[in-house]
């Protein structure tokens, strides 16, 4: 219950909230390895545009992020690796990703944690409408096991679940993923990174999106940046694979991986022959 006061007011602390604050203090001691990156989506952004100037539908940036990260991760599936026990790893062939969704509760903007399974296997249009469907789902039945769970059982939890999870990778991978994104930067606008805590062995945190100038076929343009910041566990990923993977992953966000032959809708005609012909002449002609 809100507690009204002339300065200031007290409202409740969500439970989910100090659910993740729980489960961020379990994992503070992982070694994770920082790399702050810009990846350029000029070419991404202008087909997003022109594909809902031509439909009116506004397909999701992120399940795009999320299909080049489900493509990049099955080629370099080393990033993906759990822990079993001390002296194996375990190299999954699905790429589950866990990822986070903002939701109206009770009037308060929350964010609801959701795994998209096998990411690598999907198209952006079946990751957009998977998304859309998560963010409608009912919440009540999302968290109806975590009201029954007092708060003070919450650390000794979370400790089990590591216990369990070094174990028994696949419990993890069940109710964790193996890899995660967080996309901080969709809710505000200019550059920035995001530094995430650490949580699964890959963690992707997408950051803003700024204009810098760059040179293009030898002409000054103006480009759009995205900020990545990519998360390794330096525990299991080393410096060559995670080039590797951070390379691969860049290239495929600036092709537009997945686009041009995934987000038309049945008995529409293709885009990419008309997007690609605005996409070159702004590149040509700056505004």
């Amino acid at each position: 219950m809100k507690q009204q006061h002339i300065d200031y007011k007290v409202v409740p602390n969500p439970k989910i909230r100090r659910w993740f604050a729980a489960a961020f203090r379990s994992a503070q001691h992982t070694p994770m390895t920082h790399g702050l990156i810009e990846v350029d989506v000029t070419r991404a952004r202008a087909f997003l545009r022109e594909h809902k100037a031509k439909t009116g539908e506004s397909l999701s940036f992120t399940a795009f992020l999320i299909a080049c990260l489900g493509k990049a991760v099955d080629e370099n599936k080393a990033v993906q690796a759990l822990r079993k026990g001390s002296k194996r790893l375990v190299l999954f062939e699905d790429v589950d990703v866990y990822t986070l969704i903002e939701r109206n509760v009770a009037g308060q903007k929350q964010i609801i944690p959701y795994t998209i399974r096998a990411a690598n296997r999907k198209t952006v249009r079946e990751l957009h409408h998977e998304i859309r469907a998560a963010q409608a789902e009912d919440v009540e039945k999302v968290l109806t096991w975590l009201q029954y769970l007092p708060d003070f059982l919450f650390g000794p939890f979370f400790w089990a679940f590591s216990w369990i999870g070094r174990r028994y990778p696949q419990a993890w991978k069940q109710y964790v993923g193996t890899v995660g994104i967080t996309a901080v930067g969709m809710f505000g606008k200019g550059a920035g990174w995001g530094i995430p805590p650490a949580l699964p062995t890959l963690m992707i945190t997408v950051g803003g999106i700024g204009e810098k100038p760059a040179i293009v076929d030898g002409q000054l343009v103006t480009r759009d940046y995205l900020n990545l910041t990519i998360s390794f566990d330096h525990d299991i990923i080393d410096g060559a694979p995670a080039v590797r993977f951070t390379q691969r992953l860049k290239d495929l966000i600036e092709s537009g991986y997945g686009l041009f032959d995934s987000t038309i809708a049945p008995g529409q005609a293709p885009l990419s022959q008309e997007v690609n012909y605005v996409f070159n002449s702004r590149e040509s002609n700056p505004s």
